[in-house]
């Protein structure tokens, strides 16, 4: 997800987005130990939707 797009969200979508992408990210490392992980990169880009969203909901509580 790009950080145009999340930056249009409003905070309690932003904190939505958030637990969504966490709950995403603890089943791709379940997934990923049992090793039917079909695509790595899914938990490196998960990851990284994380901190784009954490960045932006600090960015507006620090305005």
């Amino acid at each position: 997800m790009k950080a145009r797009e999340l930056k249009e969200l409003s905070n309690e979508q932003l904190q939505e987005k958030l637990a969504q992408l966490s709950l995403d990210l603890f089943n791709n490392r379940f997934i990923a130990k049992t090793g039917s992980l079909e695509k790595p990169s899914a938990m490196r880009n998960t990851r990284k939707d994380i901190a784009r969203v954490k960045t932006i909901l600090t960015e507006r509580a620090k305005a």
